[in-house]
């Protein structure tokens, strides 16, 4: 009998626990990816350029807002949602932080905290793609303490009006509306402001060497007056933007795989056919130990996002639990994406290999939505009941 040929991406055979809506998901989306992204993301990472063109392919997909139910969202699971991050990442985590801005951190407080007039009015039209979105929290002072919040909003008459600025916001300069947290004198609240607003200014943030194919703004509020209407009424205190932070991480949990697998696979290739010695690097025992290293680590982290996914579907996910896997996934694709880059030698520099790229991007999303070190807090409080922080 022959042996059997296991997927070297997949080598505990996580697609196999999927549902077959499961696996359309992923292949859908990996087309897309492969035919739509592939060509064009490497130009795009070096021309500074989000590449806004392919938001039209996402959204006939239903990858905006995909876990959302009604107001024209695809209603996906908890599983098929991070599997469709997964697939983005291994294009480039640009395209899966854009998504999960959009999905996560605007269009989900929304549906969870907005009025129904609020879900009728943007809902529809960013599901689409005809609205895009960002997600106001972090500021120029700090972005690991959002309870220190220095923009401030206050009541005139019945509007309301936003002093403030914030800073490393995704999606910030081609946002059609930003989720502004602002402090209040009852808390922290969250405003839809729309980008003609007078007094809201966003700026892109340029010379980046990391998600250079993501657009990174500066966002600055000089007397924004905001209706009531615009304000989430559901949302009070700091519970409102930690729960959609939430969200984002559990999809950076899966997205980030599929950086590591992108860097794995291509490197399978490089090993196969660079010839050292009289042999392929392949056929060394340091190349395989290496490559078996990182095959145990992206295999760890399929099956640790695979039931973070079915825990979120049972309802009964944990902010702990969300940590340790956006901290667990993300150390390991970063540390697969240099490992990769240096195996490469000197071609780990050029473009042409996605390794480096990869290992950029990511030296910024084990920065956002929670360093290391706030993950570890947070896991350690949950071990011994005590606030580090």
């Amino acid at each position: 009998m022959p042996p059997q040929t296991l997927n070297p991406l997949d080598l505990f055979d996580v697609r196999g626990l999927l549902s077959d809506e499961e696996r359309l998901v992923q292949d859908s989306v990996a087309r897309m990816v492969g035919d739509k992204v592939m060509p064009l993301i490497a130009k795009a990472f070096e021309e500074h350029r989000f590449p806004k063109e392919l938001v039209p392919d996402m959204a006939a997909l239903g990858l905006l807002g995909s876990s959302l139910e009604g107001y024209g969202c695809a209603g996906m699971n908890a599983v098929a949602s991070g599997l469709i991050c997964q697939e983005l990442e291994r294009g480039d985590s640009a395209l899966r932080s854009f998504v999960s801005v959009q999905s996560s951190l605007c269009m989900y407080p929304i549906h969870a905290f907005g009025t129904e007039a609020q879900k009728q009015r943007y809902l529809p039209a960013m599901a689409r793609g005809e609205l895009i979105g960002c997600f106001g929290l972090t500021e120029p002072h700090g972005g690991s303490d959002p309870g220190n919040m220095k923009t401030h909003a206050r009541r005139q008459g019945g509007d309301w009006v936003i002093n403030g600025a914030k800073m490393w916001i995704t999606n910030g300069s081609i946002a059609d509306v930003c989720l502004a947290w602002a402090m209040t004198p009852e808390g922290i609240r969250g405003f839809l402001v729309d980008k003609k607003t007078r007094g809201f200014t966003a700026t892109a943030i340029h010379n980046k060497f990391s998600l250079r194919a993501s657009v990174t703004s500066g966002l600055f509020f000089d007397n924004v007056v905001v209706p009531e209407e615009n304000r989430l009424p559901g949302a009070l205190g700091l519970k409102g933007p930690l729960s959609c932070l939430t969200q984002a991480r559990f999809g950076i949990a899966w997205g980030v795989i599929g950086a590591a697998q992108a860097c794995l696979a291509q490197l399978l290739d490089y090993t196969r056919t660079r010839h050292l010695f009289g042999r392929p690097l392949a056929a060394t025992q340091l190349i395989q130990a290496r490559l078996a290293e990182m095959s145990r680590h992206i295999t760890t982290a399929q099956l640790l996002a695979l039931q973070l996914g079915r825990l979120k579907e049972r309802g009964t996910l944990t902010p702990a639990q969300v940590s340790l896997a956006k901290w667990n996934n993300t150390r390991m694709a970063i540390d697969v994406a240099r490992d990769c880059r240096d195996m490469l030698g000197g071609a780990g520099i050029s473009a042409e290999y996605a390794p480096i790229r990869h290992m950029l991007n990511l030296e910024s999303v084990i920065t956002y939505e929670g360093t290391e070190s706030v993950h570890q807090l947070s896991v350690g409080r949950e071990l011994t009941g005590l606030s580090a922080f």
